[in-house]
């Protein structure tokens, strides 16, 4: 999927929610309902026509690369400059990231540090309040005035494996979205089957579990941190999205590496990044002081925010 981008448009320039011209985007749709009739018939393909544990394994493998390229890489390093990471780091994320079919790195931060700006207001890509629909999905598949603000990522663009996969998304996402797994799949006789599987059936199950942090996470869960906006910390979110449904305390402290802060908490991405920074492959893990954690549930307690 790919959105409009605009270096010069100011944070919050669109229009209020209700009056925005609202069209769809032909170009998603499309995209997005063929890759839910592929998702589809990758099930169909597994249970009837040929199933390989080397297909589910290697689509599991995927989604696990897919989706950490989306939680650690594009938005707690990309986003939110949450620690610092290799070149190598760097370049796995950016390579699985396009195969997430997201956009590429630099217009998903834009669009998330948009989100952190407005949240639940008028500059608020996702906004919650026009819906749990349009938090979802429908702010992919429709149109708006509004266009990604690469104003707010000037940082990132200083980054040259940023810049590239920038100008080269679509063709990126093309070989490690589905090229690549056919390749794969050829090594055990499989090419259409783990195209279909590590491709599209993975890609949209990795849609909606990244989509249901702008949706069900404004919704569902407490908020133990901030009631000052509609982020809530959902652990079955978290289930989901290797930890990104803690995600009232994200909106309080968006510069922890830590989704999860607990230690039992659910987020893999915290583990992923520790062990990375463990191999030398990230470093400068950015967390917030206990005391200030502890602080922010007390003052939640007390009525204060």
């Amino acid at each position: 999927m790919t959105r409009s981008t605009d270096a010069t448009t100011s944070p919050g320039a669109s229009r209020a929610p209700g009056t925005q011209p609202l069209r769809l985007d032909w170009t998603n749709l499309t995209f997005v309902v063929a890759a839910h009739i592929a998702s589809a018939f990758a099930i169909v393909y597994l249970a009837v026509f040929s199933f390989s544990w080397w297909t589910v394994g290697f689509g599991l493998l995927w989604a696990v690369l897919c989706g950490l390229s989306i939680t650690a890489g594009y938005h707690r390093l990309f986003s939110h400059r949450s620690y610092s990471a290799s070149p190598i780091l760097r370049a796995l994320y950016l390579a699985f990231g396009a195969a997430s079919v997201q956009n590429s790195a630099l217009a998903w931060a834009a669009d998330h540090r948009a989100h952190h700006g407005n949240i639940d207001g008028d500059g608020d890509p996702y906004n919650i309040r026009r819906g749990f629909w349009w938090a979802h999905i429908g702010w992919v598949v429709c149109r708006t005035d509004r266009t990604a603000n690469l104003a707010l990522v000037r940082d990132l663009a200083q980054d040259p494996l940023v810049r590239l996969q920038h100008r080269f998304y679509v063709p990126l996402a093309i070989l490690f979205g589905a090229g690549v797994p056919a390749a794969a799949g050829a090594l055990w006789g499989d090419p259409i089957g783990a195209m279909l599987v590590a491709g599209f059936l993975r890609l949209v199950v990795q849609w909606h579990a990244t989509f249901s942090v702008n949706s069900f996470a404004h919704l569902i869960g407490r908020q133990p941190y901030t009631t000052r906006n509609s982020s809530r910390d959902s652990w079955l979110v978290a289930l989901l999205t290797f930890g990104e449904g803690y995600h009232n305390f994200h909106h309080r402290f968006q510069v922890d590496y830590r989704n999860g802060v607990r230690w039992y908490h659910f987020d893999p991405t915290k583990w992923w990044v520790w062990t990375a920074a463990k191999l030398r492959l990230a470093s400068g893990l950015r967390r917030v002081p206990k005391a200030d954690v502890l602080a922010a549930r007390q003052a939640v307690r007390a009525g204060r925010t």
